[in-house]
């Protein structure tokens, strides 16, 4: 009876292990399949991106076909409207992060008012960027009667707000209650605790957050086509339609003159390295935190 025992759990074993190896090796392929074509993808826009890039893509501005120009234009206006877009955004995705997390717990009406604002959030961390592009365009665009890098700006804005406020919820529910309940016997305001506690230790989280938002934004190219359009000239007016890098890849990728393509192939390279530079240094400043 023992050996039989004995038998049956060695078998059970051997049939755990071969499950457990099969999986890790699915795991394995599938990833490899994953990054095969990602550095594929790479490979492509390195080899294509550095050979375009150049001194006049950053001094020159958009060019009709034939004529030598740069990316000038676009670079700024995506600098501007991203920049924009942050500082509007990101102040109201803190606050209500901080809501959602230190003050939606003090009664059942504010408990309820944190579900319909995780809620909402969620659905707009969901939502298709097409869609801020189409909301901005009919309550923005329309009434103003025109194109606008403002327009744009608001409708990268809206992509922002529910990134920093997920972050910063996620991050501050990360800080020990204990800190809380230390100030708290101490006299300190809820107002004080969240400034000078919460927020500092939060600190390196909520920039974390800022640059992934910032990361996000940097590639979106259709809110920009219903609010911002195009413009081949350099606008410092934000009131007016202002270039930027995603819109004059698409543009320029669809066209049929080579020069163009390799513009929208430097363009794509600028685009890569910012946001891969932006998550390099939210990985570290996350590892920091950690």
């Amino acid at each position: 009876m023992k050996k039989l025992t004995a038998s049956r759990g060695q078998v059970l074993y051997l049939r755990r292990r071969l499950a457990n190896f099969a999986f890790i090796l699915l795991s394995l392929a599938a990833a490899l399949f994953g990054l095969i074509w990602l550095g594929f993808i790479l490979y492509a826009l390195v080899k294509n991106g550095i050979t375009a890039l150049s001194p006049r893509l950053f001094s020159q501005d958009t060019a009709p076909p034939g004529s030598p120009g740069g990316l000038a234009n676009a670079i700024y206006g995506s600098f501007v409207m991203s920049m924009l877009a942050v500082l509007a955004g990101a102040p109201i995705g803190l606050l209500g992060g901080t809501y959602l997390a230190e003050y939606s717990r003090t009664s059942r009406s504010a408990h309820a008012l944190s579900f319909v604002v995780r809620f909402i959030n969620d659905i707009l961390l969901s939502a298709p960027s097409i869609v801020t592009g189409l909301f901005i365009y009919e309550f923005v665009v329309v009434p103003m009667g025109h194109f606008s890098g403002l327009a744009g700006a608001l409708s990268l804005m809206v992509i922002v707000i529910p990134v920093v406020a997920r972050t910063t919820e996620n991050m501050l529910l990360l800080v020990p209650d204990g800190l809380r309940e230390a100030a708290a016997a101490l006299g300190a305001p809820r107002n004080f605790i969240v400034k000078t506690i919460t927020w500092k230790a939060a600190k390196a989280g909520i920039i974390t957050g800022i640059l992934l938002a910032v990361a996000r934004i940097s590639g979106e190219t259709a809110p920009l086509l219903f609010t911002a359009l195009n413009n081949q000239f350099m606008s410092l007016n934000i009131a007016r339609p202002a270039a930027s890098l995603p819109v004059v890849i698409f543009q320029y990728a669809l066209s049929p003159y080579q020069d163009w393509h390799d513009l929208a192939w430097a363009g794509a390279f600028l685009v890569t390295a910012t946001v891969l530079t932006l998550s390099i240094i939210a990985r570290i400043l996350d590892k920091k935190r950690t």
